[in-house]
């Protein structure tokens, strides 16, 4: 305790000494339930939040196991407040169930919220939000849920502080035979292990790494539900890699897999369907919704669960009778909307840190470079006396990277480069100026498809993209990322453009990953916040200066 790289603070902030020889040892743990919310060079700050709490109790840590962890590597005593704090949150949950139960000589069963703790039983149902959803009160015990809102109720205990462990159960489904095709590979340990943790939990999201072979557990889910699917993923070209990883991994042929999506509306068996199919409105209605209902799934996939549209969530309220399984690479959501992944798709079943399956040999190492611009003075000045809108545009399209570009490309002369970016008209510039092929939105699925099969194979080494390949686009020997704008601050942005280049390369050389930054403006403020997840991975930033790269 005497020298430990940790200090924990009364406010529930935790400042981590990251040169400390037992820094990472310390931030693998802490992150189980902590969040970083700062990661300067020396010091980085996490804060202990009652949903990071509450994750890492539904994914089987105790709350003398976190307690553990800042006992054994803290430098002062754990402030008494907060292990106190610590122990009585971590407590909230479970103390509220959701079951089915015959009450009243019924014979079907019904919806109940139970909770030997009749002074909490008695706060929420007094609760003028949940209150309309109770219809019965049996027992001193029991209250009957009404049988619609199962989904609402638990989100509206998760925003009062006592979150319920839903026991109810799920439809079953219509089965279906689903079986791993494991001739000549086999999940690997961590994804054999995270199948289990779901399949036991019943539902919840599965966080891994990009990389880490998702689309594995996904699949290891179904064969061990054995029921009809519907798997919904960010877009047709997602949608067809999960198709082809279907068709590979398991006993599913092309007649039992449909899509449904812009381009096909197929129900089968197992039916992969696009976010943006499934809010499509037509005439102020949601055109699509049938699909939910058009087989007795019994398992729903949620890929990248973290970019679930808000629509989606409400749909997903009346969809708690049947299995969910989230997966994603971060559980960050820019809109802050974490909780109803919690209370809706389920808490967290399975983690594992990025570092850890790096040094597995499952994920190529990384190392990732700041670059620094200077704006030319006339751009600085065009810069200062623009409106605050518009400053961020300025800083992240400034002509002076597109050198700078040229000057990395030629760097990393024979690997695999993507340059990734946010703006259409930067994207076009710099795809002029590297006589690379581009891919947006606007480009036509066949046509992605085509190009990104040129860069797997080697034909293209330089491929220009938007934040369409931030997302479920297997890339797997792509080694160099260049990423010269991006959404603002976003966190899961940068996770996800990473994690393009995290597959295991042939090679087994490190990964580079560079962000170009024009100095001294908001596109290098935001860069501190897009950083601040990967840094809570382990990965730290080397700060490059633009004009020293060619030399």
């Amino acid at each position: 305790m005497a020298d430990g790289p940790l200090i924990v603070q009364s406010d529930r902030t935790v400042l981590l000494e990251v040169a400390h020889p037992d820094a990472e040892s310390a931030r693998h743990e802490l992150a189980i339930f902590a969040e970083l919310e700062r990661a300067p060079e020396h010091i980085h700050t996490y804060r202990i939040t009652r949903l990071g709490l509450w994750n890492a109790r539904a994914a089987g840590h105790t709350a003398e196991d976190m307690l553990g962890t800042l006992d054994r590597w803290t430098r002062f005593p754990v402030p008494p407040s907060v292990a106190i704090d610590i122990r009585e949150t971590v407590g909230r949950y479970g103390r509220l169930v959701i079951e089915r139960d015959t009450v009243d000589g019924s014979e079907e069963p019904a919806l109940v919220l139970r909770s030997t703790d009749a002074a909490v039983l008695a706060e929420v149902t007094k609760n003028k939000r949940i209150q309309p959803l109770l219809v019965g009160h049996p027992a001193p015990d029991t209250y009957v849920i009404d049988a619609w809102a199962r989904g609402q109720i638990k989100q509206e205990l998760l925003k009062i502080g006592w979150p319920a462990e839903d026991f109810a159960g799920y439809t079953p489904g219509t089965p279906h035979p689903i079986d791993l095709a494991e001739q000549d590979w086999h999940l690997r340990p961590y994804q054999r292990q995270a199948v289990d943790a779901f399949t036991d939990g019943g539902s919840g999201v599965v966080v891994l790494p990009c990389g880490a072979g998702k689309t594995l557990v996904g699949a290891g889910a179904m064969a061990d539900t054995k029921t009809t699917t519907l798997i919904l993923v960010t877009n047709t070209v997602s949608a067809r890699q999960w198709r082809d990883e279907l068709l590979k991994r398991t006993s599913l042929t092309p007649e039992e897999i449909g899509e449904y999506s812009g381009q096909a509306k197929e129900v089968k068996p197992v039916t992969i369907a696009t976010y943006q199919i499934l809010t499509a409105k037509r005439k102020g209605q949601y055109a699509h919704l049938a699909l939910l209902d058009a087989l007795d799934w019994g398992l729903i996939v949620y890929d990248e669960v973290h970019l679930l549209p808000a629509p989606v969530f409400k749909l997903t309220a009346d969809l708690q009778a049947r299995r969910r399984l989230g997966l994603t690479a971060t559980l960050v959501r820019e809109d802050g909307r974490e909780g109803d992944v919690f209370s809706l798709i389920g808490p967290k079943r399975f983690d594992a840190p990025w570092k850890e399956i790096e040094s597995q040999g499952f994920i190529s190492p990384a190392a990732c470079y700041e670059v620094r611009v200077d704006l030319p003075a006339g751009e600085r000045l065009e810069y200062a006396a623009a409106a605050d809108d518009e400053r961020y545009r300025l800083a992240a399209t400034a002509p002076a990277k597109i050198g700078v570009v040229k000057d990395l490309v030629a760097r990393h002369a024979g690997e695999q480069t993507l340059v990734i970016g946010q703006y259409l008209d930067q994207i076009d510039e710099i795809a002029q100026a590297l006589d690379a092929p581009q891919i947006t939105g606007a480009t036509p699925v066949d046509e992605r498809e085509e190009l990104y099969r040129g860069f797997r194979e080697g034909k293209i080494p330089v491929l220009v993209v938007s934040k369409v390949a931030n997302f479920s686009v297997d890339l797997p020997e792509a080694s160099v990322a260049i990423q010269v704008s991006g959404s603002f601050g976003s966190r899961q942005e940068e996770a996800q453009r990473l994690g393009r280049l995290l597959r295991p390369k042939q090679s087994g050389n490190t990964a580079s990953f560079y962000t170009l930054i024009a100095r001294d403006t908001v596109d290098q403020d935001f860069a501190q916040n897009r950083q601040r997840f990967l840094a809570e991975q382990g990965y730290s930033y080397t700060i490059l200066d633009a004009d020293k790269l060619a030399a």
